[in-house]
């Protein structure tokens, strides 16, 4: 089961209001589309319209990870999330999932940080643990850790709801290294360019001492 990035962005807004808001839980789909294109804590920021989130909503029912709730007294449908259900996800993991569902690849530090609003971690070594879980989950891992990138100190993990990220197909590969050869080469041109800006210099130099001869 793979879902587009507008499927992980809806079910993710519900699973974040139902764990931070429940009071206003489940959603109608008006608040569903300003949970999905609210500025804070999402990564990308988003603008959908009301058609696109419903369209997402009816295909992520199809797949049986949302639900709409109807009945008497209700003036329009609301909808809730099947996600912690479908595949029998804890609070811990839940709030860790979703986080990477809202605001993309993220390391540890970020994870526990910004996934605390939703359940509190004691420390990094618990939102380890629950990353590791999520890696080894059955039948399918949901979560992975990314390669690290240049520059950085830390690696980032990522959720696997939409496939394998683009990042985690190709492992960090160690810069290429020249031949010897070419090595030399390189070297013996550059050599050659400073030789002749010496050169050059030179020139300048002696054309100036001789305006005062």
């Amino acid at each position: 089961m793979t879902l587009t990035a507008v499927e992980v962005r809806v079910l993710g807004a519900l699973v974040e209001k139902e764990m931070a808001t429940p009071e206003y839980y489940p959603l109608t789909l008006n608040a569903l589309l300003n949970a999905c294109n609210q500025k804070s804590n999402r990564d990308p920021a988003v603008s959908y319209d009301e058609d696109t989130v419903a369209e997402a909503i009816d295909s992520l029912r199809e797949k049986r990870l949302a639900a709409v709730i109807t009945g008497a007294g209700m003036r329009v449908p609301k909808y809730r999330e099947l996600l912690s259900e479908s595949l029998n996800l804890g609070r811990r993991e839940l709030a860790i999932l979703c986080e990477l569902m809202l605001r993309g690849p993220q390391t540890v530090g970020e994870l526990r940080d910004r996934a605390g609003r939703l359940h509190p971690f004691a420390d990094l070594d618990e939102v380890e643990s629950i990353l590791r879980r999520l890696m080894e989950w059955q039948p399918d891992p949901l979560a992975v850790r990314l390669a690290r990138q240049p520059g950085t100190k830390e690696q980032r993990n990522a959720h696997l709801l939409s496939g394998e990220p683009a990042a985690a197909a190709s492992a960090e590969a160690p810069p290429e290294v020249p031949a010897r050869g070419e090595r030399l080469a390189a070297l013996e041109a550059e050599v050659r360019e400073l030789r002749n800006e010496v050169r050059a210099l030179g020139e300048r130099l002696d054309k100036f001492r001789a305006q005062f001869e």
